[in-house]
């Protein structure tokens, strides 16, 4: 099958100098020694994707992201390894990246289109659409150093989404545009997507990469941690996240502080109190950890303590979560991650919200009963994923049970009409001036 954009055993390492001089000094020394540190970026990172695909790229900033871009967009050649691209590629890596500042906008787009490997006729041919596109108005005929960084945005997308690419790289330059601008431009990235074009997206937004991706690949200190279907890389990338700030939230735990139980979380009490016990897993769509613990059931109940199939708003209901230790485990901690129709995670239910410090011996059962009313919510079938974390090595929580999707249910909207995720309520009040006779 054919590929568009081939990794092979790819590094890529920068030079660290401990200071100026040594720069300088290197670059002199007759016996060529070294006055620096290797600093790689990217380690022995190998991929492929194939035309029509949308591989999304996660990863922690300073992961190597934006690198590996470069790397695509043969701005920058790796340390070892081969990179090898196929086609036409656009890459929007940078706000306004490839403008001159001094030139104004009409200028650089005719410049960019013409990098882009566009001609003359073929950039006079789309200028009215990149110019409609970029809606930046009569700035199109000022200089772009008076530009904000959402109109140069604005007009580099406009310029990359209009040179038919076969190859489409975008790092984060949406982040900066306005609500409906960003809206257009996802918009055409879907459309591309679907007549054929490869796309190579990096962004912190897990709505847009589970949305639009096919694949995704997670980097972690320049190396694939792993690469393929899209809800089980994000899962893992989540889990990951989750025990970093468990870690970061057990460190930075004051002594003796004490803090009332919100609506929603776990009374440390109850939790090693005799419970029933939730003893079915509905569904598994995916399940990964250590094992040390294990996920053994999960329920939806109502206010009555029956068995919910669907939810609805402004109700009270209550999700209980029984784990199982296989070892004698500290600092334990249970959480719900509860995700939306588009597998966009929503919010997350745990115990670490009542600064609740759980221990468990080898064989012992834990229920966990996360009580809480729902907001008004949009109405759409929403999934439940239980996982337990415990301390590890030198104190650090790690996954020992993830089950994504245990349970999928309906969350039902009241009468009134949600217009977007939650109903916020709020008091309304108005005045009434009445006008003076005869008056306009």
């Amino acid at each position: 099958m054919a590929v568009r954009l081939q990794f092979d055993d790819v590094s890529k390492a920068y030079p660290m100098y401990r200071k100026p001089s040594d720069r300088l000094k290197e670059l002199i020394s007759p016996s060529r020694r070294s006055y620096h540190r290797d600093y790689w970026a990217l380690q022995k990172v190998s991929f492929s994707v194939e035309p029509g695909e949308t591989l999304c790229i996660v990863g922690e900033n300073g992961s190597g992201k934006s690198t590996l871009l470069q790397l695509a967009a043969q701005i920058l050649l790796p340390t070892s390894g081969t990179v090898d691209v196929e086609g036409r590629s656009a890459a929007l890596l940078e706000l306004g990246s490839g403008f001159n500042p001094e030139f104004n906008g009409h200028d650089n787009v005719y410049m960019n289109a013409t990098i882009l490997g566009l001609s003359r006729r073929q950039i006079d041919e789309r200028y009215g659409r990149i110019v409609e596109f970029a809606g930046i108005g009569d700035f199109i005929h000022q200089p772009v150093k008076t530009y904000s960084s959402g109109m140069a945005v604005r007009l580099g997308f406009a310029v990359a989404i209009h040179s038919e690419p076969q190859l489409l790289l975008v790092d984060e330059a949406l982040a900066v545009g306005d609500l409906a601008f960003r809206q257009r431009c996802l918009h055409r990235v879907e459309e591309l997507r679907q007549s054929g074009v490869t796309i190579l997206f990096v962004s912190h937004s897990l709505q847009d990469i589970t949305q639009f991706g096919t694949r995704a690949l997670w980097l972690d200190q320049g190396a694939v941690r792993e690469i393929g279907d899209v809800n089980t890389v994000v899962a893992r990338y989540l889990a990951h996240m989750s025990q970093k700030d468990s870690r970061y939230t057990r460190n930075h735990r004051e002594e003796g502080s004490e803090q009332e139980f919100l609506e929603g979380t776990v009374n440390e009490a109850r939790a090693h109190a005799a419970q029933p016990i939730a003893a079915t897993i509905p569904n598994i769509d995916h399940r990964f950890g250590d094992g040390r613990a294990t996920v053994i059931g999960i329920q939806v109940l109502d206010e009555a303590g029956n068995p919910a199939g669907s939810m609805n708003t402004r109700e009270r209901y209550t999700l209980r979560v029984t784990v199982q230790a296989r070892e004698a485990l500290t600092g334990v901690e249970v959480r719900i991650l509860l995700r939306n129709h588009l597998g966009v995670p929503f919010t997350t239910l745990t115990t670490e919200q009542g600064r609740a410090v759980l221990s468990l011996i080898e064989g012992e059962l834990l229920t966990v009963e996360f009580c809480l009313t729902l907001p008004d919510l949009y109405s759409a079938h929403f999934s439940l994923s239980p996982a337990v974390l415990a301390s590890a090595e030198k104190g650090e929580a790690q996954v020992c049970d993830w089950i994504d999707n245990a349970i999928s249910l309906e969350i039902v909207s009241g009468s009134q009409p949600i217009y977007g995720f939650v109903h916020v309520p709020c008091q309304v009040t108005s005045t009434s001036v009445a006008r003076a006779a005869g008056g306009q």
